[in-house]
Formats: structure tokens, sequence, C-alpha cells
């Protein structure tokens, strides 16, 4: 039981050490409070805003970045399954791969908003861009990886491609598959805010844009700690489900 509080314990300190370290700076005049609020305020202004329309803001943000996540993950793992499958494929495709996936997802705003205009279909479009490189490389690993002797078993039985895929290929990749898709969903989350931001689309990016040119300090550290825990919860939740997935790894 020890070991499995030591972390938490550890983590809610350092957590509790920032925070002190905040509610020193603002209320010893460190940094004015036109620029850093105290921890009292934004506190206030978050309890408020979630009365208020803070709280669709978050749940537009959300379900932008869930919907563009599920697409990435959905489009990462097919186009990866399908290159990892075959070496030749691989050979062709990996070198394209390389050279797209640094490109930042906030860089193709400009051609998304031309192709789609200001409006949330581009908006799920970058996010979906953005966020299904790391699935889809982590799935092209996963089946390269495959042990050899398998796709020779796989071969002298005659199974099918599709039968290869689905029974030794996919719990094969799942471990990364599933890093991946981790991953995925905090790019969902930057790209969602980044296109809120700059598409006028309404969400948490853009309450937090507002609020930052109307100098409304406390107000924009609510909505950056709403992002935090959005954030924080994703992950927590995706690593239980890895946890239960993949159980099997180590019964």
């Amino acid at each position: 039981m020890n070991r499995r509080l030591g972390p938490w314990i550890g983590s809610a300190g350092v957590l509790a050490a920032l925070v002190a370290l905040w509610w020193a700076a603002s209320h010893a005049g460190w940094v004015s409070r036109v620029f850093l609020p105290t921890p009292e305020a934004t506190a206030a202004s978050l309890g408020e805003g979630l009365r208020g329309d803070l709280l669709g803001y978050t749940l537009a943000t959300v379900g932008r970045m869930l919907e563009g996540w599920l697409l990435a993950s959905v489009f990462g793992v097919v186009l990866g399954a399908a290159i990892g499958v075959s070496p030749s494929v691989r050979a062709w495709v990996q070198p394209t791969l390389e050279f797209i996936r640094p490109l930042p997802a906030s860089a193709l705003l400009p051609l998304a908003i031309s192709i789609f205009g200001l409006n949330p279909a581009m908006v799920l479009f970058v996010v979906a861009f953005g966020a299904m490189w790391p699935v889809l490389l982590a799935t092209v690993h996963g089946f390269a990886a495959v042990e050899p002797r398998l796709s020779e078993v796989a071969r002298c039985l005659q199974l099918p491609r599709a039968a290869f895929v689905w029974k030794i290929g996919l719990p094969n990749a799942l471990p990364d598959i599933l890093a991946g898709m981790r991953l995925s969903m905090t790019i969902s989350l930057i790209v969602a805010v980044v296109g809120e931001m700059i598409a006028s689309q309404s969400g948490l990016g853009q309450a937090i844009l507002l609020a930052a040119r109307s100098f409304r300090a406390s107000e924009l550290f609510a909505g950056i700690a709403l992002l935090g825990l959005i954030g924080f919860a994703s992950n927590a939740l995706l690593a239980v489900a890895e946890k239960k997935l993949l159980r099997w790894q180590h019964s």
C-alpha cells in the first residue's frame, strides 16, 4: 500500500509546493496581479465560470478533442496496419511518413482555412490530422515488430492476411497502439485549443484568448487550470483502460 501511495503523495507535495510559490509570488507582489492573479482569485473565477459560460466552453473543447482523437485513432490504426503488415509497402511509404510527420498541425491551419473556411469542420480536420501521427507510427512499429517466426507459421498455415492482422498483428501491436493513443489525446487537446483561438470557435481556447486580451488574469488562469485538469483526467482514464486491455500480458 505504501508503495502505491508513495508516488501520489510525492506528486501532491510537488503540486502543493508550486501552489505555495504561486501564492507567495502573487501576495508579495513579485509579479503584478494584472499578469499573475492570486490562487484565491483564480479559484473564484473558476467556480463562477463553471456556473456560467465556462462549462459550455469546456464541453465544446472536450467534444472537439474527443472527435478529433477518435478519427485520428481509427485512421491511424487502419493505415498503420496496412503499412506495417507489408515490408515492401513500409519501404516505399516510410520516407514520406517521416517527411510529413514533423510538420506541426498549426502550420496547416491556413491551408485548412482555405479549404473548409472558418468553421468547426476546419478545426476538426486539423485536430484529427495532428493527432493521427502518434497512432499511425506506433501502429506501423507494432506490426513491423511481429516475431518473424509467427509470420512464417502464418504463411505455412496459409492464414489470410485479414486473419493474420486480427489474430497476430493487432495483439502484438496493441501496446504500441495504446501508447500512441495516449500521446495522441494530448496532441488533440493542444490542437483543439489552438484551432479555437485562430478560427474564433467557441471553446476554452477562445475564452482564454479573450481573457488575455482583456487582461482578466484570473479568468485566464482559470481556463489554463481547466485545460490541465482535462489533460490529467483524459490521460488517467486512458492509463486505466490500457492497464485493463493489456492485463493478458501479465497473466
